[in-house]
């Protein structure tokens, strides 16, 4: 499977950061990261003029009691004009399970104790 996910160093609520998404090349879509919560929380936003359309994709990172992280990825778009422009919007859902997906493998392999030479 294709992994979706790209690196991108935050610094702070309110930086802006331009996302460019293998499912789209050569669009660039401009957000701002609008809450930041490391590790736990991180929300970007990206919006027309006058609120006609706002686009809003959470991420959250939950502890569970077993030792396990619960992962989630949401999106949200508002607006006068959000029927209108969803409409166009193609079934994003196989990147977002990729995407998912290749943050398990990046998480676990990162998690793994490194093996010295002398194993």
């Amino acid at each position: 499977m294709k992994s979706f996910a790209t690196t991108i160093l935050i610094h702070a609520p309110a930086e802006r950061i331009t996302v460019h998404a293998k499912i789209a090349p050569g669009r660039a879509f401009p957000v701002i990261v609008s809450e930041l919560t490391a590790p736990q929380k991180m929300v970007w936003t990206g919006a027309m003029p006058l609120g006609l359309f706002t686009g809003q994709h959470t991420y959250l990172l939950l502890p569970q009691t077993d030792g396990n992280v619960e992962f989630s990825m949401r999106e949200e778009f508002t607006g006068p004009l959000a029927p209108l422009f969803t409409r166009s919007i193609p079934d994003l859902q196989p990147a977002f399970e990729a995407f998912g997906e290749g943050l398990k493998q990046h998480a676990e392999k990162s998690s793994q104790p490194e093996k010295s030479l002398a194993e």
